[in-house]
């Protein structure tokens, strides 16, 4: 059997995580990794003691037809790369990389052209975490430089969902 390289291991592991999450659109999981050591994960769920939207039985998004990327105030869920971050001391974040899977809940299938939302962006800049990997295939990803978003700053352009 031939060894998996480092980069799909971690982001075999974000795969791993997202099944904890409880969204009923989208299942996303979120690996922080420096030093070849995982600092933390993150899935997608409601905050701790609320319910999840797969408690309450539907997505107020889904209901509403609002398009990926866009709305997310209206989202029950904190999203997995946030709660990636919000387990992890920023020392450990500076520097660090984060590996991002995203599995559509009905059909298994990756979340094509998945990125992270300009919400997490915010969040992803201020963890000071250098890159994020993100995963289009079994084996393949994109390799995303955070200084990019902050040099591509969609927010400036009135730029929505992505």
């Amino acid at each position: 059997m031939e060894r998996r390289d480092k980069i799909n291991y971690y982001l075999d592991l974000a795969k791993m995580v997202a099944q904890r999450s409880t969204c009923l659109r989208r299942h996303y999981g979120a690996v922080i990794v420096k030093n070849d050591e995982v600092i933390s994960t993150g899935y997608v769920g409601a905050p701790r003691g609320r319910k999840n939207c797969t408690d309450v039985g539907e997505c107020i998004r889904a209901k509403l037809e609002i398009p990926r990327g866009e709305r997310y105030e209206l989202c029950r869920s904190v999203h997995a790369e946030t709660n990636a971050i919000i387990s992890a001391s920023r020392d450990k974040m500076i520097g660090s990389a984060m590996y991002l899977t995203g599995v559509e809940a009905e059909t298994g299938e990756y979340v094509k052209n998945s990125c992270s939302c300009s919400m997490c962006k915010r969040q992803i800049i201020n963890a000071g975490i250098e890159t994020v990997y993100v995963r289009d295939t079994d084996t393949e990803y994109r390799v995303i430089p955070v200084q990019q978003w902050i040099e591509e700053d969609e927010s400036l352009e009135g730029i929505f969902g992505y």
